[in-house]
Formats: structure tokens, C-alpha cells, sequence
């Protein structure tokens, strides 16, 4: 019978943009909220800012997410390209640097031989990839994934804020989505943890307090300058 196990590594690039979008979209978009209606400028600018805030800052995470994530790629790509070449004109040292890298892990040296000579006949830059440059397929850089994956889940994050404004009276608005949105950072940092296999109370900690840092110094603008937000 098959063994299969489960590891958090292939998970990581998509969970990685997802939670930092949701994050984002639920944090950056309260805090407009948050500030605008300190501000007692009317349920319509509330509104106004609450979906611009998602629309400017899902397409904002995929562009950002696709740049970097793009430059990732880029080097993994020159990474390979340079590896096919130094394949090519001197075999004979890449086959000494993994015979190196497995005598330094621990393989003696006649096994290490062998099992450079069986993963070269293999693959032999795909040996290198992992072995060398730490390059592995569960952790390769995925550039439309990640975008889509910011920017979905960037607007799903923002979505309560949009609604809460649209629902909640003026006068309880401040404190029904700085309370909501504190509540599910909670949520979602813990969730991000357990999945991580980080410690769930430290994950959610440090999410809820960014939060409730971003919300209170927005909200402390709104009051300050008032209708000039």
C-alpha cells in the first residue's frame, strides 16, 4: 500500500499570498473604513472608500505579487540555464561538486560517487536543482498563482468592511467593524498558523495587533482632520 504524507511545504506559495491578502484586504480596508467614518463624513464616502480601498488593493497585491514573484522565477530560470551549460562544457566538475555535497552530508565517498553517477544518468540538472541550488518542485516560483491568489483573496478579505458600511448604522460603524474585523483577524491569523504548523495563539497575536494598530492611528486621523478625509 502506497504511503502517502503530508507536508505543509506544498502548500506554501499559494497559502503564503493567500493569507497575506486576506490580511491585507481585511486590515487596510477597516482602517479606511475606520478612518473615513471618524471623520463624519457620511455613509456615501464610507462607501466610496470602502470599494475603492478593494478595488485599488486586490489589482495592487497581483501586480505586486506577480512582480516579485516573478523576479523569483527569473532566477530560477537563470539558475537552470547556467546549470545546463556548466553540464555541458564540464560534466566532469558538476559531477565532483554533487559527489562534494553528498560526502558532505554524510555519504561516504565511493556511495556518494554512486548515487551522483544514478541521479545524473537520471536527471542531472534537476539533481543539482535540488541538491545544489535547494530548488524543489513543491517551492517554485509560481507568478500567476500567487496574483490571483493575492488578489482574490485580497477583495474576499475586503468584503466585510464593504458590507458592514453598507449595513451598519453611522453611529455604531466604527466600533461594529473595528470589533468584526479584530475578531476574524483572529481567525484567520490562528488559521494561518495551524496550517503553517506555527504556534496558532502567536500567529493570531501578532495579526490582531498590526490591525489594531492600523485601525487606531486611521481612526486618529479621521478625528484630526476630520471632513478634510
Amino acid at each position: 500500500m502506497a504511503h502517502r504524507e503530508f507536508h505543509r511545504t506544498e502548500h506554501i506559495g499559494w497559502l503564503r499570498a493567500a493569507v497575506l491578502g486576506a490580511n491585507d484586504g481585511l486590515i487596510s480596508t477597516s482602517s479606511l473604513v475606520v478612518g473615513v467614518a471618524a471623520a463624519d463624513t457620511g455613509r456615501d464616502a464610507v462607501l466610496l472608500a470602502a470599494l475603492a480601498g478593494l478595488v485599488a488593493g486586490a489589482l495592487s497585491m497581483a501586480a505586486g505579487e506577480y512582480v516579485s514573484v516573478s523576479s523569483q522565477a527569473d532566477t530560477e530560470e537563470a539558475d537552470l540555464a547556467r546549470e545546463h551549460r556548466e553540464h555541458a562544457t564540464a560534466p566532469d566538475a558538476e559531477r565532483a561538486e554533487l559527489i562534494g555535497i553528498y560526502v558532505a552530508r554524510g555519504l561516504t565517498p565511493d556511495l556518494a560517487s554512486q548515487v551522483a553517477d544514478q541521479l545524473t544518468a537520471h536527471d542531472a540538472v534537476g539533481a543539482h536543482a535540488r541538491d545544489e541550488l535547494g530548488m524543489y518542485e513543491a517551492t517554485r516560483a509560481r507568478p500567476i498563482q500567487a496574483a490571483l491568489t493575492s488578489a482574490g483573496a485580497f477583495a474576499l478579505g475586503a468584503v466585510l468592511p464593504l458590507l458592514l458600511s453598507a449595513l451598519v448604522p453611522m453611529g455604531a460603524l466604527t466600533l461594529t467593524v473595528a470589533g468584526t474585523s479584530l475578531l476574524l483577524l483572529t481567525l484567520l491569523g490562528g488559521a494561518a498558523a495551524r496550517l503553517g504548523g506555527a504556534p496558532v495563539a502567536a500567529g493570531a497575536a501578532r495579526v490582531v495587533f498590526w490591525g489594531a494598530v492600523a485601525m487606531g492611528c486611521t481612526a486618529l486621523v479621521g478625528q484630526l482632520f476630520g471632513t478634510v478625509v
